[in-house]
C-alpha cells in the first residue's frame, strides 16, 4: 500500500448509509488497502461489509472457525463486490502474506489481544471490536505493541466518528454546562434467559479447539458460542464489556469536554473503583452479574458512575442505553441515537438526532484515512480504545474481588491487593496461546 494522501470523495460518510448502492470513487490498485477479515458471524460480518464497501479497499482473506458462516460470508462478500476472497481458517495466513495492510477482528473478546499483538509485530493495522481486550493485562500489551511497532489500531466504539455525537461534543465545548463534577452510564435494555441447556458436541463444521484457544478446555454447549460466549469469565467482559464500555466511552469523552470547557484539569487517573451487584434476576447459566452499580472515583471530588439493569424493560432519562454529565449550569443526556441538552432549569435547549447504526461507515473511513497519514484514529486504542474498555475491566474485578480496589497505572496492580490481581489477568493460557511479556514485545 502507498501511503499517498487521503481521497476524500473516497470516504464513506454517514449520510452514505447504503453499503453498496453508493456511488464508488475509481481507485488505481496501487492506492487500494488489503484487508483481512478474522471472525465474521456477527458484529464482525457488519464490519466487513463497510469495510468492503470502499472502492479503496479489497477484502483478500475472510478468516472464521466455523466452516457454515466462512462459507455463507464469503459468498455474500462475493456477490456484493464481484470479487471472491480467500476463504481461512488461521488468522496467521494472513498475518504472513506481506500485501495484507490490516486485519478486522470481529472475533470473540478472548480472540482480541492475541492476534492484535501478532499483526502489530507482523507491520499490520488493525480494527478491533470493543472491548480491548479479555482483561486489563492484554489490554496493557496490546497498547504496548501497537506502540513499539506504530501501528495505527482503532477499536470498535464507532460512536467517536458518529457525526451527531461530534456536535454534541463541539456544544459541550462551548461552555453550556458550567463546571462539572459527576457523570453517569447506564445500561437497561431487558436481556434474555440462557437457560440451562445440557453440553453437547461441536456443531460439524466448527474448529472447537481453535475457538476456545487460550481459554480453558471445556465442553461444548450452544449457549457459550456464537453471541452468547460474552456472558462467561473465559471469554468475554459480561455486559459491562459488551454494551457498557459504549456508553462509558461516549459518557467519559463528554464528561472531559466539560472539564476542558470549564478549565478545568483532564479526569487523569482512577483513584478508586467500587462495584455493588450480582447475578439476581436470570436463572441460568450466565456468569456475569445482571444487577451493578461501579462507582469510578477520579479524586478532587469528579466521579462517575455506571449503571446495568438488564433485566428491567424501561428506561432511564428516556434512553434504554445512555449517559449523562451534570454541570453546574445544565446538564446533557445522551442516547444512541439522539442527544437532549437543557438549562440548570431543567429546559429543553437542545436536540439533536442521528443514525447510530450508520457511524460504522464514518469510523472504518476514519481508520483508512490514518492509515495513509500515520495518525492517531478517533478510537485510538492507546488514547481512548483502552481507557474507556479499562473501565470495564476494573469494574469487573472490583464486582468480582467483592470490595474497593485502587488500580496502579504504573504496575497494573490493585494497590496492596494481590488477591483482586487475579482479576486482572488471565492466570494461565492453553498452549499454544500465549500472551506475550512486555519485554517479549
Amino acid at each position: 500500500m502507498k501511503r499517498r494522501a487521503f481521497l476524500a470523495g473516497s470516504a464513506v460518510t454517514a449520510t452514505s448509509l447504503s453499503l453498496f448502492n453508493q456511488v464508488r470513487a475509481e481507485t488505481s490498485p496501487s492506492d487500494k488497502i488489503t484487508v483481512a477479515a478474522v471472525g465474521v458471524h456477527g458484529r464482525g460480518f457488519s464490519v466487513l461489509e463497510a469495510f468492503a464497501a470502499r472502492s479503496d479497499v479489497t477484502i483478500k482473506y475472510v478468516c472464521d472457525i466455523d466452516r457454515n458462516v466462512l462459507e455463507k460470508r464469503t459468498h455474500e462478500i462475493s456477490k456484493k463486490t464481484g470479487r471472491r476472497p480467500r476463504m481461512i481458517s488461521d488468522f496467521r495466513t494472513a498475518l504472513d502474506d506481506p500485501a495484507v495492510d490490516a486485519i478486522t477482528l470481529g472475533t470473540p473478546t478472548h480472540w482480541h489481544a492475541i492476534p492484535t499483538i501478532m499483526a502489530c509485530q507482523a507491520g499490520k493495522d488493525v480494527y478491533v471490536e470493543k472491548p480491548d481486550a479479555h482483561n486489563a493485562i492484554e489490554g496493557q500489551m496490546m497498547v504496548a505493541a501497537s506502540r513499539k511497532y506504530k501501528r495505527v489500531v482503532q477499536l470498535g466504539t464507532q460512536s467517536r466518528s458518529g457525526p451527531y455525537f461530534q456536535q454534541m461534543i463541539d456544544y459541550i465545548r462551548e461552555g453550556h454546562l458550567g463546571q462539572a463534577l459527576f457523570a453517569k452510564a447506564w445500561e437497561s435494555d431487558k436481556q434474555r434467559s440462557l437457560g440451562h441447556p445440557p453440553d453437547s458436541a461441536p456443531p460439524s463444521g466448527v474448529d472447537y479447539d481453535t475457538w476456545l484457544g487460550p481459554a480453558p478446555k471445556r465442553s461444548f454447549n450452544p449457549m457459550r458460542f456464537h453471541g452468547n460466549w460474552r456472558w462467561f469469565f473465559d471469554y468475554g467482559a459480561g455486559d459491562l464489556g459488551n454494551d457498557g464500555v459504549h456508553r462509558l466511552d461516549y459518557a467519559r469523552w463528554a464528561f472531559e469536554a466539560a472539564l476542558e470547557a470549564h478549565g478545568d484539569p483532564p479526569l487523569g487517573t482512577l483513584q478508586a473503583v467500587s462495584a455493588h451487584g450480582g447475578k439476581c434476576y436470570f436463572d441460568d447459566i450466565q456468569e456475569w452479574p445482571d444487577n451493578l452499580l461501579i462507582t469510578y472515583d477520579y479524586g478532587a471530588g469528579r466521579v462517575m458512575t455506571y449503571e446495568m439493569r438488564i433485566w428491567t424493560p424501561y428506561p432511564l432519562e428516556g434512553e434504554k442505553e445512555g449517559g449523562v454529565v451534570y454541570g453546574d449550569q445544565g446538564y446533557i443526556i445522551i442516547g444512541n441515537r439522539r442527544w437532549r441538552a437543557y438549562t440548570r432549569g431543567g429546559e429543553l435547549v437542545k436536540e439533536l438526532k442521528g443514525d447510530y447504526s450508520g457511524n460504522t461507515h464514518p469510523h472504518v473511513a476514519d481508520f483508512i484515512h490514518c492509515m495513509r497519514n500515520r495518525n492517531k484514529p478517533r478510537a485510538d486504542l492507546e488514547t481512548v480504545g483502552h481507557p474507556s474498555s479499562l473501565m470495564c475491566h476494573l469494574g469487573n474485578a472490583a464486582w468480582r474481588a467483592g470490595r474497593t480496589i485502587r488500580f496502579d497505572p504504573q504496575t497494573y496492580t490493585c494497590i496492596g491487593d494481590q488477591e483482586a490481581d487475579q482479576y486482572l489477568r488471565r492466570r494461565t493460557y492453553r498452549k499454544p496461546w500465549t500472551l506475550p511479556s512486555l519485554a517479549q514485545i
